[in-house]
């Protein structure tokens, strides 16, 4: 069985929902299985802010996750049209899987959440390819060959799956946004599969 990681941070839930999504796809694969990752906050302050082990939810991620995984699902909420400081945070620490080049030739896909219809999903979506750029990942998205994404009134990307939030902060998504983030998902594991069995 060939592991992909799905990473994300989550504030209110939405990005969590959409990484349920992303997973639920890739273990749609005959062969692939999803390992789901989190990131801890971080402080404006200098301490730390966070237990070792998380509450609830999913593990924290360590370095050897993205040695083991044959693809990589990213995802964060979207502040002000980037990624969230937690994620950029962990990303900005990865000089060593950098320098050896841990990631490179692996495929990759993002997944974003914001308030708004306009909220700034198409460019956070990017702002998370270009640190998988410079790793060597393979970035792919949601191609118009699903339907879903011509008919979606919510999220959904070619970029990568997303979700309109609304101002309450909704994290309940869409039948569209839940389809196209499961159709990313199994995408990235096909993709996977087919690099590794090639190398």
């Amino acid at each position: 069985m060939k592991e992909i990681l799905v990473l994300y941070y989550s504030h209110r839930g939405s990005v969590r929902a959409l990484a349920e999504q992303v997973a639920r796809g890739i273990h749609q694969v005959p062969g692939a299985a999803a390992r789901v990752r989190t990131v801890p906050r971080v402080s404006t302050v200098c301490e730390a802010v966070e237990d070792d082990i998380p509450a609830e939810g999913p593990p924290y991620v360590e370095v050897r996750d993205l040695e083991e995984c044959v693809g990589l699902a990213l995802g964060s909420p979207t502040r002000f049209g980037n990624m969230a400081a937690p994620m950029k945070y962990f990303l900005d620490g990865l000089a060593g899987p950098w320098v050896n080049g841990t990631l490179a030739g692996k495929p990759a896909a993002v997944f974003t959440s914001t308030a708004s219809q306009h909220g700034g999903q198409e460019a956070t979506l990017l702002s998370m390819m270009i640190p998988l750029f410079h790793h060597g990942m393979l970035l792919m998205g949601i191609p118009y060959t699903e339907p879903r994404l011509n008919a979606t009134k919510g999220g959904g990307t070619p970029y990568g799956a997303s979700h309109v939030a609304g101002a309450e902060g909704d994290a309940r998504l869409t039948e569209d946004e839940r389809e196209l983030a499961a159709a990313l998902g199994r995408r990235l594991a096909t993709t996977a599969l087919a690099l590794a069995g090639a190398r």
